[in-house]
């Protein structure tokens, strides 16, 4: 019996340890899929934003890392990381008992800790599943996780995770960021000694920052160097020579770039509320977004709205804000948000203000043209009168009695703004407001000149402008192209959706009256070498006599529409505008100027619709003469002379005064003389000649009748 106990005990032994063993793996496999929550695995990643020409602009990030695929890391590179971190990597299972066993052993020598014995796969488990904390239970979970990862990965899958995942310093990720930030190239592009440069960073990236300590970087890379060739990586040759380079840093200049800050938030908030991915998802996910940015005329507005010239406020804290849309496509180009900017804040191009005078082509001028109730020449009431006690005064003072639609959008006259929407109705106006996305509560007359409840963004009035630049047609303002996810799926497009508000004639007429406006009217301020349509607007202060509370101008040329507010965001007796719509207005065209944008170029009537003529400026006859001439025959002439105008399109009219009846005689354009013949020297009859406006039906002043004078002319025979 006691043979048979010496026997059977140890193969017992023997194999309750085995059993034991196949337990305790199976555990630590169970506890794996427990433990290991494989979304965390996914790693975050930079969003690349890419503007309207391909070109990237700028990336959003909580961790500025670009993750990249095993295949594009070069074997060199790999092996520098395994050289220094991990040299039995393709021999272990996960733990390397071997290492772990020296580890305690120099621990225990030394009488603390002095040496990790943990693996790649275990640094990848701590780095991504656990804390960093050194208790035997953390211990413990490291293990199970790197033996459950060797289980699931390949190697060179697990390689690619450890790298991608990496801190490399200076707020950079992953091996891919870290060749783009200290080299300015991709990894696949970096060198034997660039590789172990950063193999020898992520043990401690401050101490070994190539950029903070080049020395102790440079005395770790030669090391790492040392350690490929001792493993096999690299013969003697080239360890030498890669040691005998220099650093060779071409660090990349930090991409702060506040002239993006205010467009790009408005891009993260289009991102939420359009399509529901959240800011956290886009600073994380590594897309790629697409957005309709021209990064010149949006970098030109940026630096322009920081000059104090522009801004004529009580201090230097005036504010202000621009957007420019593209005409073709209807995205937004530019967007400056303030003049002082900060991310996440308050973004003044969807901020509302009182838009004054600058709404009355789109609440007034446009619809009454589409209803056919007025034409551009067709004449508008321009006298002071109240309706039920609201008086609209216009700002000089001055009225005419009648003035055509077209001055009154060139001059700005209220009073024939306020008095067309009585006639139309404001019940008539509120749908064309809401084709272009103006949703307001008020129903009063005050809306003619801007004076609104809750007011409109610059965005909204660039919007709405671009409805005339578009034939008619409105789509709303838009920041997302297109965004792609890390492995070029597009999973979001924008979808053009066009509104028909106006025709192309009303679109045209537009177009032309405002471009008077420019040229001739309260939008003439400043130079811009192209064609440009656009009017002004202004608020009073009314608490400081001429004080002005907001300023604008919203125009177009014929490839962008925009709108420029300018004012305090609070207006107060000690913060106001000491000068109104003739800022923005040089400013705007300042901004297109910089950047380049429209020179020369011309709007472009289109085919089917009708040309509207620049208005006929009428000046006074002043003096007319009428001489009598005797001709061959015995016949008597008058001839009338008086002075020419400018425009030759002015038509005149001759009137004859005979026993006290008045006839109209004659119409005469482009002429400053006129030949009556038969004429009795006798009789008592006058004459006058006065202007006249075809496009009005308007006659101008001449100097009253005149009676002709007998033989003052040379008789012609």
């Amino acid at each position: 019996m006691t043979l048979k106990k010496y026997i059977y005990l140890p193969l017992l032994i023997g194999v309750l340890t085995f059993v034991l063993a196949l337990v305790v793996y199976l555990i630590i496999l169970l506890l794996g899929n427990y433990v290991i929550d494989e979304k965390k695995l996914v790693m975050n990643a930079s969003t690349k934003i890419v503007d309207n020409h391909g070109e990237q602009v700028d990336e959003l990030f909580v961790e500025n890392r670009d993750p990249v695929s095993f295949d594009d890391i070069p074997d060199h590179v790999a092996n520098a990381f395994i050289a220094v971190e991990d040299q039995r990597f393709y021999e272990h299972p996960g733990i390397d008992v071997k290492s772990i066993s020296r580890a305690l052993y120099r621990d225990m020598i030394a009488g603390g800790k002095v040496e990790g014995g943990s693996t790649i796969t275990q640094q990848l488990a701590k780095n991504i599943f656990l804390s960093n904390d050194k208790t035997f239970l953390r211990k413990t979970k490291e293990v199970i996780i790197a033996l459950n990862l060797e289980k699931r990965y390949t190697k060179e899958k697990l390689l690619e995770m450890y790298m991608n995942q990496l801190y490399f310093g200076h707020g950079v990720y992953g091996i891919q960021a870290a060749a783009n930030y200290y080299y300015s190239k991709d990894v696949k592009d970096l060198t034997v000694s660039e590789g172990a440069v950063l193999a020898s960073i992520p043990k401690a990236p401050s101490n070994y920052s190539p950029i903070l300590h080049p020395d102790k970087n440079l005395e770790r890379r030669n090391t790492v160097i040392s350690l490929m060739h001792d493993q096999g990586f690299l013969t003697a040759k080239a360890a030498l020579q890669a040691q005998g380079n220099t650093l060779g840093l071409h660090v990349q200049k930090s991409s702060e770039k506040p002239w993006l800050d205010s467009y790009i938030d408005l891009v993260v908030k289009e991102a939420e509320s359009k399509y529901s991915i959240s800011a956290e998802q886009l600073y994380q996910g590594g897309y790629t977004i697409r957005v309709p940015m021209d990064a010149r005329l949006q970098q030109s507005a940026y630096e322009l709205m920081k000059e104090e010239g522009y801004f004529p406020g009580t201090d230097k804290k005036a504010e202000g804000s621009a957007v420019f849309i593209d005409n073709n496509s209807g995205g937004v180009a530019a967007a400056i948000g303030g003049r002082e900017y900060a991310p996440r804040g308050y973004n003044r191009v969807i901020s509302n203000r009182q838009p004054g005078s600058a709404f009355k082509p789109i609440a007034v001028f446009g619809p009454a043209m589409e209803e056919k109730v007025f034409q551009p020449y067709s004449l508008l009431d321009d006298s002071k009168q109240s309706y039920g006690g609201y008086t609209p005064r216009n700002y000089d003072g001055q009225y005419k009695g009648k003035v055509s639609m077209v001055d009154a959008i060139v001059f700005s006259k209220n009073a024939p703004a306020v008095w067309t929407l009585n006639r139309l109705g404001t019940e008539t106006i509120q749908p064309y407001l809401e084709k272009v996305n103006i949703n307001i509560p008020d129903k009063g007359l005050a809306v003619a000149l801007g004076g609104l409840e809750t007011g409109v963004s610059p965005l909204q009035m660039a919007g709405a402008y671009r409805t005339f630049a578009h034939d008619g047609s409105y789509e709303e303002p838009y920041f997302i192209q297109n965004i792609t996810d890390q492995d070029g799926e597009e999973i979001i497009t924008h979808k053009s959706k066009q509104q028909n508000v106006y025709s192309k004639q009303t679109a045209w007429n537009m177009t032309r009256m405002l471009q008077e406006t420019v040229l001739t009217g309260t939008a003439k301020n400043g130079s811009y070498d192209g064609d440009l349509a656009g009017k002004t607007g202004s608020t009073s202060y009314t608490e400081v006599k001429g004080a002005t509370k907001d300023a604008w101008f919203a125009g177009f040329n014929p490839n962008v529409t925009g709108a420029i507010w300018m004012g305090y965001d609070k207006t107060d007796k000690e913060h106001y505008l000491k000068g109104g719509s003739q800022y923005p207005t040089k400013l705007f065209k300042d901004i297109l100027t910089k950047a380049g944008e429209g020179k020369n170029l011309t709007f472009q009537k289109p085919d089917d619709v009708k040309e509207l003529d620049r208005p006929i400026r009428l000046a006074a006859v002043e003096k007319v003469t009428a001489d009598y001439s005797f001709k061959a025959l015995g016949f008597f002439t008058v001839t009338l002379k008086w002075n020419n105008q400018e425009d030759d399109r002015v038509i005149y009219r001759i009137y004859e005064k005979k026993d006290g009846n008045e006839t109209l005689l004659e119409s005469v354009k482009g002429e400053n003389s006129f030949t009556i013949s038969f004429s009795n020297v006798f009789s008592d009859t006058s004459y006058r000649v006065v202007p006249y406006n075809s496009q009005t039906n308007e006659e101008g002043k001449g100097p009253g009748y005149v009676k002709p004078k007998l033989f003052t002319s040379q008789i012609q025979s």
